[in-house]
């Protein structure tokens, strides 16, 4: 699935110029300028988004990521790790690291988790970025409140400063229970200063 297909009934533009919408699709297949993975602290792509990235991308995402990690040591919520995208039709991925369910404060640092990856994708001077539903996997964060966190942080993002590259922000969810769970996060939740 192309960025160019998402549904407009879950896009919002903002008054900043900014566009944030949600799509149910392969984040291994979209071709915006950067996507994110929902890493762990050392960078092992092993399962969920992480792995199925490292599988289609090819050997040199592992590779770069050891050489980030034996370079800069591991990574958190607030610093995020960048590769190429490998065989991906993506230039860059961002690797952040969200909340493990129960230890505490998850709110707070998959708010960080996310805001962080979009400010690496401001950073590198992309105008275009893709976000899993971090922290909902193997993390166990409950889909639901992640969602909720979602929408608020992306709101906060996007309404109240104008970003130099950063223009469009894509969700992009795997599964059809994680889309509907997301898309009713977005129907509910009051958009500020969308653009009219």
């Amino acid at each position: 699935m192309k960025e160019q297909s998402q549904d407009s009934r879950y896009l919002v533009t903002f008054s900043t110029g900014i566009s944030m919408a949600i799509i149910q699709g392969d984040i291994t297949h979209m071709n915006s300028d950067a996507i994110v993975n929902a890493a762990n602290r050392h960078l092992r792509h092993g399962g969920g988004v992480a792995g199925a990235i490292s599988r289609r991308g090819g050997p040199a995402i592992q590779q770069e990521s050891d050489a980030w990690i034996r370079q800069h040591g591991p990574i958190d919520a607030a610093h995020t790790a960048t590769t190429s995208g490998g065989k991906l039709p993506c230039k860059h991925i961002i690797h952040t690291v969200g909340p493990v369910w129960g230890e505490g404060n998850e709110d707070d640092l998959l708010s960080t988790a996310i805001t962080s990856a979009l400010n690496t994708a401001e950073g590198l001077g992309v105008s275009s970025v893709s976000l899993p539903a971090i922290s909902t996997g193997i993390f166990g964060f409950p889909v639901q409140r992640a969602a909720d966190v979602f929408m608020q942080t992306l709101n906060d993002f996007c309404a109240y400063k104008q970003h130099e590259h950063l223009t469009r922000i894509l969700i992009v969810l795997f599964d059809q229970e994680t889309f509907n769970i997301f898309t009713e996060a977005f129907e509910r939740f009051t958009w500020e200063h969308p653009k009219s």
